[in-house]
């Protein structure tokens, strides 16, 4: 897990724009676990938008109300939301129809402890994330906070 955190901070620390560095973010992420699917979210005042994703193609809601889907839930509660069977729960807005389960995990901002913004992993599996993936994914988020304030991380 080091060696990808690592790799994350060397990203957020480029000098290239920033939906680039979401992006090749989100592939460290999905590569490291083999998630499906990998999106970094931008959280408004008023809504979620996608920053960067794994696919060539966009996810089906790029931008959304910061209220709906499971990621709405998580910005709501500030607590990651792990959902193992997404057809069983009516938040879940589809990104891809061969998505079966999904995690998000807020990223905090570091000075007032607000959701700024949230990785979305995606799996073709019910049941897919463990405990494992739990602290992976809680300590990129912790390692991403930079991306989103625009600031190089501490060396």
């Amino acid at each position: 897990m080091n060696d990808v955190l690592e790799e994350l901070q060397a990203i957020v620390a480029a000098p290239d724009e920033r939906s680039r560095r979401a992006r090749r973010a989100a592939e460290a992420i999905r590569e490291a676990r083999g998630y499906r699917w990998v999106g970094l979210y931008e959280v408004t005042a008023a809504e979620i938008v996608a920053l960067g994703w794994t696919d060539a193609i966009a996810p089906a809601f790029p931008r959304f109300a910061r209220d709906q889907g499971l990621n709405g839930a998580a910005v709501h509660s500030a607590r990651p939301v792990v959902v193992q069977d997404v057809s069983t729960d009516p938040r879940y807005l589809t990104t891809f129809g061969s998505t079966r389960a999904e995690a998000i995990f807020p990223v905090l901002s570091s000075s007032t402890g607000g959701v700024i913004g949230t990785i979305d992993a995606e799996s073709e599996r019910t049941n897919a994330f463990t405990p494992g993936d739990t602290a992976f994914l809680s300590a990129c988020a912790r390692a991403l906070v930079p991306l989103w304030l625009g600031q190089s991380p501490r060396r």
